[in-house]
């Protein structure tokens, strides 16, 4: 849509194009009538709750190293948690729509939807994440810009190096659920259209992401082996191309909406979970929380009505998360022209009004200082350093180059689902980042102990 302002002609993208039940792999088949139990959206979600890729993330790091006799959260709660809270943000936004405009069914078919949208996309939007958290991609990117890797480099073009040397699990997760996997199909997990574009936050190419002013572009979205079926996707949904930069597009509106879901369950739920580990205090926790409350008679409450510690910040959880989700979907709709132009550069969160936005800056800096540098997690991350590194050091010249006796018992070891009939070295070193990409922190762990001779597999 074009519109006229002050002589100054700019484009929009439109819901009734944004919201398509189309899918990946499948463009032939026309999307079912809704049955009687799920809509497109929910297949959508129910698809990912029982594959492989979203089970594994029970043994994914999300902060804390995974839990002994303390239980804390791990990428499968979190994603789940991210999925409730992003369907909650859609359906407000949906509701207010309605409340504004009762035709929007008539005129937008797929409106009624987005929160079955943004929970499907949520659910989702860790599955690209390597086993160790962030310092799985750290690792990753650090093999090829100063470790052994770096010796491949100069054998691929420009775009390709950056898949590799700035390795993002944003743009992992679209090639989880596009690419055609060995004896996996074609269509792979054949997602809506819809369902995909919000996955991805950051709607460019690697040579171009990193822009950390252009929040579409301060990381990447795809690889280059995904490019043209980003393309795809974007031009059908129309999205609009970034007219700074034609390697990019800007980002599906339910992004916005997916990204906030994350950004609150994390800078929430670390807060809960550091409780829990006795990083943090009772009181430390409840003065970052409360602000967010939104409740006069709250910390009455606290002190009345509930004596576990667990719950009393359980309840400062939910009350703030509440907080949250009103404010973010409230912002999300107001700023709707906005987002819909491309020209909504910030996240949701940082658009919380003064008051709010204070005690969530306050809330990062504290996780940063007492939780993200904690001992165990900075000993979990240099673990994963090396554990991720001493894999890729082993299977990438194997696959690559698969001339020894060695290096082929070392193919062995790689599902046949990571295999691939391509000789080029991008493809075969992608491969590899597909197999050790996959791993549970658990698995990464025993393999490597294993391939070592740290350890000694047993027969089973």
């Amino acid at each position: 849509m074009r519109y006229n302002f002050k002589n100054i002609a700019f484009y929009m993208m439109e819901w009734k194009n944004l919201l398509s039940a189309k899918r990946w792999g499948h463009e032939d088949r026309s999307p079912r009538d809704t049955d009687e139990a799920r809509s497109q959206f929910q297949i959508d979600y129910d698809r990912l709750i029982f594959s492989s890729p979203f089970r594994r993330l029970q043994n994914k790091t999300q902060v804390f190293p995974l839990p002994g006799s303390v239980f804390v959260h791990n990428r499968l709660t979190h994603s789940l948690e991210v999925a409730s809270v992003g369907r909650s943000l859609g359906r407000i936004f949906y509701n207010q729509t309605k409340k504004d405009n009762p035709n929007i069914d008539n005129e937008v078919p797929l409106m009624s939807e987005v929160g079955n949208i943004v929970a499907a996309a949520a659910l989702a939007h860790d599955l690209g994440n390597p086993a160790f958290g962030h310092s799985g991609e750290a690792a990753i990117s650090r093999y090829f810009t100063n470790g052994e890797g770096k010796f491949y480099l100069d054998q691929l073009a420009e775009e390709q190096k950056k898949d590799f040397t700035k390795f993002e699990g944003n743009a992992n997760a679209i090639r989880i659920l596009t690419h055609p996997f060995e004896g996996k199909g074609n269509g792979a997990y054949a997602l809506t259209y819809s369902t995909l574009a919000a996955i991805g936050k950051y709607p460019c190419e690697s040579i171009i992401g990193g822009e950390k002013s252009k929040l579409h572009r301060k990381k990447y979205g795809f690889f280059q082996s995904e490019k043209e079926i980003f393309r795809k996707i974007a031009d059908e949904l129309g999205m609009l191309k970034d007219s700074e930069n034609p390697l990019g597009y800007f980002r599906h509106p339910l992004a916005y909406l997916v990204e906030a879901a994350d950004d609150i369950c994390y800078g929430i739920i670390d807060l809960e979970d550091a409780h829990r580990l006795q990083i943090l205090s009772f009181d430390e926790v409840k003065d970052l929380l409360l602000p967010l409350c939104n409740s006069d008679k709250l910390e009455e409450r606290l002190k009345n009505d509930l004596e576990d510690d667990d719950a009393k910040v359980g309840l400062l959880r939910a009350k703030a998360i509440s907080t949250l989700i009103g404010e973010c979907s409230r912002i999300f709709y107001d700023e709707q022209k906005t987002i819909l132009s491309g020209t909504f550069n910030k996240s949701l969160t940082d658009a919380l009004p003064e008051h709010y936005l204070q005690a969530w800056k306050t809330i990062e800096k504290i996780s940063v200082e007492k939780i993200y540098n904690y001992q165990s997690v900075i000993t979990k991350e240099v673990s994963g350093y090396k554990v991720m590194a001493g894999l890729l050091e082993e299977f990438v010249p194997a696959l690559v180059n698969n001339d020894t006796h060695y290096y082929r018992k070392l193919v062995q070891l790689i599902p046949k689902q990571f295999h691939t009939e391509k000789e080029d070295l991008y493809s075969r070193v992608q491969s590899v980042l597909d197999f050790v990409s996959g791993m549970t922190d658990l698995y990464a762990v025993e393999l490597y102990g294993k391939i070592k001779g740290i350890s000694f597999p047993s027969v089973t």
